[in-house]
């Protein structure tokens, strides 16, 4: 469905999420549609391990240190692109935002897949999605879900920025700075 060019919603360890292929301009546009989203609020990018991230980013070593202790898991790292066709087909302006997530089904899809746009399943602004039922029940647009019912404890993933070797959170999520230092 992926290579298709298909819309897919599934589980993560932090909230649902919806992705496809981050390389397929028709896909990605689809989603920025589906969600109501601006094209100038850009999609993170999910991979199977850090080695797949590092194929498409530069990361310095603070990066390395957060990555070695929280990925797979909730922190999304905000670094500087090297993967030209991701970089054009999401329109960025040189960084992008990548994560490994810790979630058994999203991770045996992205083992296939490698790297999927992947952000939360939910209308640009309103409250992300920790439940199938519901998500099924309010929200459609998208070609296949990956049902992983009740997301247990379901929280955003925090979103971190090292700018100058000093960490910018810009998102708070699960892991709060302190932890992250």
């Amino acid at each position: 469905m992926i290579q298709k060019g298909g819309i897919i919603v599934f589980p993560t360890d932090t909230v649902y999420g919806i992705g496809c292929d981050p390389r397929n301009q028709y896909a990605v546009n689809k989603i920025y549609k589906i969600k109501g989203r601006e094209k100038i609020k850009h999609l993170p990018v999910l991979a199977y391990s850090k080695r797949d991230i590092e194929n498409i980013v530069f990361l310095d070593e603070t990066s390395k240190k957060i990555a070695a202790k929280f990925w797979p898991g909730p922190v999304t790292l905000i670094l500087k692109v090297k993967d030209k066709k991701i970089e054009e087909t999401l329109g960025l302006k040189g960084k992008i935002a990548v994560r490994v997530p810790n979630n058994p089904c999203v991770l045996a899809l992205l083992e296939k897949c490698r790297l999927l746009v992947g952000t939360s399943a939910n209308f640009s602004g309103q409250p992300s999605f920790g439940d199938s039922k519901e998500l099924t029940s309010k929200f459609s647009g998208y070609d296949v879900l990956l049902d992983g019912g009740q997301i247990t404890n379901s929280c955003e993933s925090t979103i971190v920025e090292v700018v100058d070797n000093e960490l910018k959170i810009v998102r708070e999520g699960k892991i709060k700075l302190e932890s992250l230092v």
